[in-house]
């Protein structure tokens, strides 16, 4: 069965330029007010390197919000403002040669109305720069990576960042260390999406797609020497953490702004592919979705309904979309029930192998949030399905636990964003920092955010038509594109004018490009 279910309607509409085009502040009132921006950092992660379409690349990197920042910082004696250097990405590539999934960046094909990687080989290397620079942003990185002194260690690998490796100032350096040799006064710190989020964007799964990860909120773990790649950092480590971050920075004096954690339920990398995607006709027709209910549906439904679960499957429709198949390692496993109730028929070996595969298995429902990468993989088929009577993924097959992100598993996330950002806005009240509420700002996306200049911004990137000049996201889904990244530069803009008693002018979003489009690739 081909993968037919999700289609991603866009419609190409060329930019005029792919760099970076900044208002020149025309001689006005503006003030610093009772900030001083000669020496600004940023700290954080992806959100504060200029990540986006899936990588950091050279023009990607000269839209970072901080460096969006630092050219309105310049109006009113703003300091010299650097980098790491993306000189060696020449063709705009992104990705990293030789290091695995650092792949380039995503562009719209527009001959083939999809996302997809541009073609060409990364330039960008491990090369180190050994220097410190003002945007100290490092993509992948947790709260507590920013005082790990093996975070830039090549030798480290694959537990180092390939990104910070190619600027740590040693291979001990820390993320937060070579921040402060910058000595700032004054700083931007965005950190902690990332402890929550890569359980998020993976389903709440680890590597390997099916266990689960940990959410230590509930364990109580609070060493995160200990976690794997994607759990969910302890709020109380979380807490620690951060309060060593914030007394590094203001340890002399910095004044500065601090940023919340956003919901992950408002980004279109969750709510893109919709939790019922199988329409009639991608199933084959009310012929075949009679023969995969006489086959499956009806006895799973009649198997769980006897268990107390009625509505865990249910028959396909012939009319309306339907939802997929997935894995929930939150409900009970009725292996054995399924196993006994279809040996009769089908024999121990084989019912045994059905009780299996699904013995977790379940419908989705709108509770559920289906991940953008799913929808490459929905009506696929499986190869590790050990019958080739129930080897399409969602349909037949139950997707793997990373591709969705259920009800349970939207609580965790919620819960430990909610404590994060309790946890952010108090260290900053105590050191009388701004807060840029973007867990509110990206929040409002959903509904769409009416920007200064009056233009209503959406997160529906799949709209197509006009509506792309208005999206906000790249095309990974997570970082925002370079008019979002502007949008976020105004909003922290706006925090210090009115928490630092400054005048600062802000950006016009409608000078910054949006989705990247490519007539064929």
């Amino acid at each position: 069965m081909k993968n037919k279910f999700i289609y991603l309607a866009i419609f190409a509409a060329g930019f005029a330029s792919c760099e970076p085009e900044f208002e020149n502040p025309v001689s006005q009132d503006y003030s610093a007010g009772n900030a001083d921006f000669s020496s600004y950092v940023a700290i954080g992660n992806s959100l504060t390197a200029g990540y986006m379409d899936g990588t950091v690349s050279r023009v990607s990197q000269s839209y970072s919000f901080p460096n969006l920042l630092a050219q309105q910082f310049a109006a009113v004696g703003g300091g010299a403002f650097t980098q790491p250097s993306y000189a060696e990405d020449i063709d705009n590539l992104g990705g990293i040669a030789g290091v695995p999934g650092f792949n380039t960046r995503l562009v719209i094909d527009a001959s083939q109305g999809r996302p997809e990687n541009i073609v060409g080989t990364p330039t960008i290397t491990l090369t180190p720069q050994a220097t410190a620079f003002n945007n100290m942003g490092v993509p992948g990185a947790k709260s507590f990576h920013l005082l790990a002194n093996t975070y830039g260690n090549v030798a480290n690998l694959p537990n180092a960042n390939p990104y910070f490796i190619r600027h740590a100032t040693s291979p001990t350096a820390t993320v937060l260390g070579d921040a402060m040799s910058k000595n700032p006064t004054f700083f931007t710190n965005w950190i902690g999406a990332n402890d929550v989020l890569f359980y998020a964007t993976n389903g709440g799964a680890q590597a390997d797609g099916n266990t689960p990860a940990v959410d230590h909120n509930v364990s109580g773990n609070t060493n995160p020497s200990t976690y794997g790649g994607n759990d969910i950092t302890n709020a109380n480590a979380f807490a620690g953490v951060y309060t060593t971050i914030i007394n590094t920075l203001t340890a002399n004096g910095a004044k500065g702004v601090v940023a919340t954690v956003p919901s992950v339920t408002s980004i279109p990398y969750f709510t893109t592919v919709p939790y019922a995607p199988l329409s009639p006709s991608a199933l084959g027709g009310a012929t075949n979705i009679n023969a995969l209910n006489s086959q499956l549906y009806n006895t799973l439904d009649a198997i769980f309904t006897s268990l107390g679960e009625p509505n865990r499957v249910n028959p396909l429709s012939a009319t309306a979309a339907n939802p997929i198949l997935i894995l929930d390692f939150d409900i009970p496993n009725r292996a054995a029930q399924i196993t006994a109730a279809l040996t009769p028929a089908l024999g121990a070996p084989t019912a045994t192998a059905f009780g299996q595969v699904f013995g977790r298995a379940r419908q989705t429902t709108a509770d559920d949030l289906v991940v953008l990468p799913a929808s490459s993989v929905i009506g696929t088929v499986n190869a590790s399905s050990p019958s080739t009577q129930i080897n399409i993924n969602g349909v037949t097959f139950p997707m793997a636990n990373r591709w969705v992100l259920t009800s349970t598993e939207k609580t965790r996330v919620a819960n430990a964003t909610a404590a994060y950002n309790s946890a952010i806005t108090s260290i900053a009240a105590s050191k009388n920092l701004a807060v840029a509420d973007m867990n509110a700002i990206l929040n409002q996306l959903v509904s769409g955010l009416r920007a200064d200049n009056g233009t209503l911004y959406t997160a529906n990137y799949f709209s197509g038509g006009p509506s792309e000049f208005a999206v906000l996201f790249s095309l990974d889904g997570v970082h925002p594109n370079a008019r979002g990244y502007s949008i976020i530069a105004n909003e922290i803009l706006k925090v210090i004018n009115n928490h630092y008693s400054a005048r600062l002018p802000l950006l016009n979003p409608n000078n910054f490009p949006g989705i990247s489009i490519v007539p064929s690739n």
